[in-house]
């Protein structure tokens, strides 16, 4: 992605016809590489350390939020000033989101996809993600100014339970769909046996009947039930839970885009995040 922004740097003094022959041979370079038994060897590899990094990511996450096991969660780390802090935090939280957002929109995925192999896409945006999670875990300040905590034993251990019950979620939910397309090893294995991933197609198993992001609904499950909420966590459970709008309408959007009047017709039928409400 960097490297690109400096090759169109320097095709700005080339006359047009060099830069179609230029971005000719950037298509026609693709398919020789990306067919050979190599490549899909390696990109097979690359697909499947891409998704153990968002294991070992996804797991190091419910530590970091819940507080268990990890060595660094939301609420340890170096002592910083507040404002510091919230400034460092929102920067994180935001080079996250431009990375998420940015990079699954299918206007981005075609200039994208110039460069890096199609087969891998996902599992680069995958690991790209990963990685930006991450950074966030190890640079995050924690702000420990107590908002709420609750005395009851039997109550915290509940909302515990509730936020563990979050995470849950998230992962079935993946799986409702596809869990292994949605990370990317299903296109590295269809690649390397030679067989063509299928395009998208609208389907709503089980719990998308009922509400149409069970994995967002997941997250803010597991964010905000917390027995102890402190000022770091309560920043983090705001941003994210804005941001989960907003990757809503974009999604959406694409999803309308994609499936047309299905889609729209599946949003009159059925809520957002709350399976109770018909509409939103």
């Amino acid at each position: 992605m960097y490297g690109a922004c400096t090759k169109q740097c320097r095709c700005l003094g080339t006359t047009e016809r060099s830069m179609t022959q230029l971005d000719h041979q950037v298509h026609s370079i693709g398919p020789e590489v990306t067919g050979s038994r190599i490549f899909k060897f390696i990109a097979f590899l690359y697909g499947i350390a891409a998704y153990l990094v968002f294991f070992v990511t996804i797991l190091y996450a419910i530590g970091f939020v819940m507080g268990l096991v990890v060595p660094k969660t939301i609420d340890t780390g170096t002592d910083t000033p507040t404002a510091e802090a919230v400034i460092i935090n929102l920067l994180l939280m935001t080079l996250f989101a431009l990375q998420h957002s940015v990079m699954a929109r299918s206007q981005f995925k075609a200039w994208w996809t110039q460069f890096v192999p199609k087969p891998v896409e996902r599992s680069t945006y995958v690991l790209l993600a990963s990685l930006s999670l991450l950074l966030l875990f190890w640079q995050w300040r924690p702000l420990p100014a107590i908002i709420w905590e609750i005395e009851n034993a039997d109550l915290a251990a509940t909302l515990a339970t509730l936020s563990f019950a979050g995470w849950v979620l998230v992962f079935t939910s993946t799986y409702m769909i596809n869990h292994f397309e949605l990370f990317g090893l299903h296109q590295v294995t269809n690649h390397l046996v030679g067989k063509e991933t299928p395009p998208p197609r609208f389907k709503t198993p089980m719990l998308y009947k009922f509400v149409r992001h069970p994995i967002y609904l997941g997250f803010i499950i597991a964010f905000w039930a917390a027995p102890v909420m402190t000022a770091g966590h309560l920043l983090f459970a705001a941003v994210t839970t804005l941001y989960i709008f907003v990757g809503i309408a974009l999604e959406e959007h694409d999803l309308v885009d994609l499936f047309g009047e299905e889609y729209r017709q599946y949003k009159q039928r059925v809520s957002m995040l709350i399976p109770w409400r018909r509409s939103v």
